[in-house]
């Protein structure tokens, strides 16, 4: 099987997933640009309430990652995912049939109690071999990024024609769609690890917690999501004042979106292919701490605001595809959605704390006060960053399976993993076949063969 380029499992699992990821972020990108404008037909409404409502998914988004990365380590990705989408969707019927902004509020607290990023990150991980699997989260990242760009257009429109409930009718209708996608696209993993590499528990994810290398990445994307929250606090006014109406957003956003993806895909390549993903990481830093800091002096022309936001979003794109396939590598082979769980937590701890750091700055300051407190966020990242180790690469081999059912895959996956230098073992029941992360120096194939009875 080549190391090179996605097999085909691969494939299906990222344009799977990546679309559930997608939909579900799509109807939380749309209220973005409109919750402060239509919203203000609901009663008791004030720009406190506006605030706590956009805020509130975040926060219990953050809260509940960690549970539901646990729980998809003993349960299963699947049943989670499909649990928590579900959560999501009566979260936004909650917020479509609301009349008051209290009530708005409860559902979007509720949308974010469907926290399934982890489960989601984790599957993606468990589906795909160490040296692919960036291409598989950058697929994700790309799409969650087309989706902020779609929704940026379809917002307002559905707004305008529906009131602020049609967008939250859509967002139910899409997170349904989304479970349609888990049980009848994704592929199914039956994974095991080694005795001593157990499902998280609580003492185990309090290490996981402490760990530095995870703890870097934690914190990591907690700053990635902080800044790119801070900076859409005051942006959007920019682009107003440089001449761009709010309706002719999509116009700038939906080009710099794309060009950043083209732009990402040589620094992906460097780190991949040459061994050099420490320092394209550390390149990807310094580009967002340059892109704000060229947006302070390019405050007021629209060509180069769009500039400076391509050089943030190539940045934002391949950390955000980068560092979810380091945690999969540095995480406990068991544990992986007890990893993401901390490590998605960061991520919406982060959006909540940039919205209230973005409206603190520019209630009391100017923007570029904004554009500079976001450069030194990632200053302060570099320096966290500098020290940081890349695991190394295991090797991955592929043996076909026979199976007849889930109970025989179940078995063959604990025989498996059971051979010395087999570090994780996953096997798909649609492709009866085995994938193994093995340490090569005392793996032994021919004893693998004989528990799949191939010899």
């Amino acid at each position: 099987m080549s190391n090179h380029s996605l097999n085909p499992l691969e494939k299906r699992a990222a344009v799977s997933l990546a679309s559930v990821f997608a939909f579900r972020m799509l109807g939380l990108f749309m209220l973005m640009p409109v919750l402060a404008i239509y919203g203000q037909s609901l009663a008791d409404v004030s720009p406190m309430w506006i605030g706590l409502a956009i805020g509130a998914y975040g926060l219990t988004q953050a809260l509940l990652q960690i549970p539901m990365g646990w729980l998809s380590d003993k349960f299963g990705r699947k049943p989670i995912i499909i649990a928590g989408l579900i959560v999501f969707a009566l979260g936004s019927v909650v917020a479509a049939t609301a009349e008051s902004i209290y009530w708005v509020t409860v559902g979007r607290a509720l949308q974010g109690m469907g926290a399934i990023a982890s489960a989601l990150l984790a599957l993606a991980s468990d589906l795909s071999r160490d040296e692919q699997r960036p291409k598989v989260m950058a697929v994700i990242g790309m799409c969650i990024g087309l989706s902020f760009a779609i929704a940026m257009l379809l917002g307002p429109m559905v707004a305008a024609s529906f009131g602020i409930a049609g967008v939250f009718w859509l967002t139910a209708m899409l997170a349904l769609l989304g479970i349609l996608i888990i049980v009848f696209v994704v592929p199914s993993a039956i994974q095991r690890a080694p005795k001593g590499d157990t499902m998280a528990t609580f003492s185990d994810i309090r290490r996981l917690v402490k760990d530095p290398q995870l703890v870097r990445l934690d914190i990591g994307v907690m700053f990635l999501h902080l800044t790119l929250t801070t900076l859409f606090v005051v942006l959007p006014g920019q682009l107003i004042t440089g001449g761009l109406i709010a309706a002719e957003h999509w116009q700038l956003y939906i080009p710099v979106l794309l060009l950043a993806f083209v732009f990402m895909a040589p620094l992906m390549m460097v780190a991949i292919k040459k061994g050099k993903e420490k320092a394209a990481f550390l390149a990807s830093i310094v580009l967002l701490i340059v892109s704000s800091i060229s947006l302070i002096i390019a405050v007021d022309s629209i060509m180069a605001i769009a500039l400076c936001m391509l050089l943030y979003f190539v940045a934002f794109n391949f950390l955000e595809a980068t560092m979810p396939a380091l945690v999969a590598r540095l995480a406990p082979a068991n544990q992986k959605g007890s990893a993401m769980g901390v490590f998605s937590s960061g991520q919406f701890f982060g959006a909540f704390l940039g919205g209230l750091l973005g409206g603190y700055i520019a209630e009391f300051g100017e923007p570029q006060g904004v554009f500079a407190a976001v450069a030194c966020i990632g200053v302060i990242w570099l320096v966290i960053a500098w020290n940081m180790q890349i695991p190394p690469k295991s090797k991955i081999i592929s043996l076909s399976v026979p199976l007849s059912d889930v109970e025989k895959a179940a078995d063959i996956a604990d025989k498996l993993v059971m051979l010395p230098g087999v570090i994780e073992a996953t096997v798909v029941r649609e492709e009866s076949r085995s994938y193994l992360k093995i340490d090569d120096k005392i793996f032994d194939l021919n004893q693998a063969k004989q528990v799949l009875g191939l010899q």
